[in-house]
């Protein structure tokens, strides 16, 4: 049982490190993050719900003993004009920390490109925070883009970072303009490098948990090299109801605002997999990459417990290892039979069956606090 995960920052983090001639730290390297970078191209859904499920079985490329299971989810795609009405808060590190130029002006540009997708009914406001922090634009229509990008030409970097008074006033600003069944969401543009205030992860993840009731998503964009707190901004992203992407270079903006727009729509919250194999068919398996998002097995059913999200058109994917029955392998320990309870591990259901596996899938509309099966 496990959360889905969306984010994609793992992966252009890792590209920075290469490019500069380094070594990624190890905690740098999430594995989900990698493999969700890609498009595989599924087909889109054709019921009721807003993603299609896609399994494949295939051999397992780095032990031939073993098999691999692809699971992958493609959100629906929705065009542009039937998008909802957005309120979009950008909240803008502009501390001392973000003025060379892979931060702040990268920062700029690549939230220019968002601007280039606004409708009319789509408003922008700006916030930033360095010592103190300030509302820069108040909520301002998508056809004043002249007005929205003069705003963001404006940012100038000095001062400290008051990173937690700042997502305070952000998530007050779209309170303030919130959109009844719209997409309200909260764009954090920073390097982490929190120090006015709250700074610790756990302190901002409480005050993040608290923010998602409101109905406001967030997305995270990290940028930089020196300072750069990989790890609590994707605490921040996962515990808001959000995404984390890192920006390394314009190439990677385009991706993200123009390619990937429709991860700024959220079709399904709160979205969990779980998964029952046939122990008649399958040995063991292995989760590969989902370490920080698994679930106990009540979870799947308790809608008080927060899961990933997924945007329109977005599209999940994680994978297993399986050890098929009878497979020859060293890698299984064996455990010693119980005292207390049977160790009989299949039902008749499984002898009668050439299903692998079952595959369930809960999720909640983004408007909605009941879960569906």
């Amino acid at each position: 049982t496990f959360s889905i995960d969306v984010d994609a920052a793992s992966y252009s983090n890792l590209r920075r490190f290469i490019d500069n001639g380094q070594s990624p730290p190890k905690d740098a390297v999430r594995i989900k993050e990698m493999i969700n970078y890609f498009d595989y191209t599924y087909p889109q859904p054709t019921g009721e719900d807003p993603f299609a499920v896609i399994t494949e079985y295939s051999d397992c490329p780095w032990n031939t003993d073993h098999k691999l299971m692809h699971i992958g989810l493609q959100g629906k795609e929705i065009p542009k004009d039937d998008l909802p009405a957005s309120n979009l808060v950008f909240l803008c590190d502009i501390s001392g920390s973000m003025s060379s130029p892979n931060k702040l002006p990268l920062l700029q540009s690549a939230l220019k490109m968002l601007v280039n997708n606004l409708r009319p009914e789509d408003k922008v406001s700006l916030v930033t925070y360095a010592g103190g922090t300030r509302i820069v634009l108040q909520p301002t229509s998508g056809n004043e883009k002249g007005k929205i990008r003069a705003a963001i030409d404006g940012l100038m970097a000095g001062g400290g970072t008051s990173g937690a008074a700042g997502i305070k006033l952000a998530y007050q600003q779209a309170q303030k303009a919130f959109i009844e069944g719209g997409n309200n969401r909260v764009i954090i543009s920073t390097d982490g490098d929190f120090n006015i205030g709250s700074s610790s992860t756990e302190d901002l993840v409480t005050m993040i948990e608290e923010k998602r009731e409101l109905g406001i998503f967030i997305t995270v964009l990290g940028v930089g090299n020196s300072n750069y707190n990989d790890g609590m901004l994707e605490q921040i992203a996962n515990n808001g109801n959000g995404t984390y992407e890192y920006i390394d270079h314009l190439n990677q903006a385009q991706k993200v605002f123009v390619e990937d727009f429709g991860k700024f729509y959220t079709v399904a919250k709160d979205v969990k997999v779980q998964i029952e194999f046939n122990p008649e068919i399958v040995e063991s398996y292995r989760l590969i990459g989902y370490e920080n998002r698994l679930l106990n097995n009540e979870d799947f059913n308790d809608d008080q417990k927060d899961a990933g999200e997924l945007g329109a058109g977005h599209t999940v994917t994680a994978m297993y290892e399986i050890i098929p029955a009878g497979a020859k392998t060293d890698w299984l320990t064996k455990v010693d039979d119980l005292k207390y309870q049977k160790t009989t591990k299949t039902t008749a259901a499984a002898n009668n069956s050439d299903e692998m596996l079952n595959v369930k899938l809960r999720y909640k509309k983004p408007d909605s606090d009941k879960s569906q099966l």
